[in-house]
């Protein structure tokens, strides 16, 4: 099987950023947690708050609009924004892992034909984590629960976070723009 990462790997952009912008433009609701939000970037980028907690306060804005609609019409939108490398290379026994909120990337991924999707436990209507944000080691672990055993071919990448799933894959690689490297790539910038 091939693994994938999904924002900046497979598709152009973070899906998490882009559908909170996306939102924004289509619930003027959200404004009015603009003080808040902005409070919760600052306290991340000083380092006083963990990503996770970041993320979950981010995603409080899910209560605040239509999350079922808004869906189908980002993805109707944003799918043009999968990268030609990865409708090459797709396979059907791919499987995307992803920080991503799961329920977000999964309409994407089933558009895609990818049946096995591995991302953020995030409930879609509160933005409530329900367990780890699927981020660095917790990418393995969440691997080897559902695929006891399962070997990775190929796996794909922008980040180096994901150093610890590509250490599984026979062959590992590093996704910059629409360019597909050899992992360790990146570092001759």
């Amino acid at each position: 099987m091939n693994v994938y990462d999904f924002d900046n790997t497979i598709l152009r952009g973070d899906s998490t950023a882009r559908f909170f912008a996306w939102c924004l433009v289509r619930a003027p609701r959200m404004w009015l947690d603009a003080p808040g939000q902005i409070l919760n970037a600052v306290l991340f980028l000083l380092k006083k708050r963990e990503k996770q907690a970041f993320k979950e306060r981010m995603l409080s804005f899910l209560s605040r609009v239509d999350v079922d609609r808004e869906l189908a019409r980002f993805w109707e939108k944003n799918l043009s924004r999968v990268k030609p490398f990865y409708r090459e290379k797709h396979r059907e026994d791919d499987v995307v892992i992803s920080a991503s909120p799961e329920f977000l990337i999964r309409p994407a991924c089933a558009a895609l034909g990818i049946d096995r999707v591995l991302g953020s436990p995030v409930d879609k209507y509160t933005g409530r984590f329900s367990g780890p944000n699927c981020h660095g080691e917790e990418k393995v672990r969440r691997f080897r629960a559902a695929f006891p055993g399962g070997k990775i071919e190929e796996f794909y990448s922008d980040s180096y976070s994901d150093q610890p799933l590509a250490s599984l894959a026979k062959r590992a690689f590093f996704v910059r723009g629409d360019a597909v490297l050899a992992w360790g790539a990146k570092k001759r910038r």
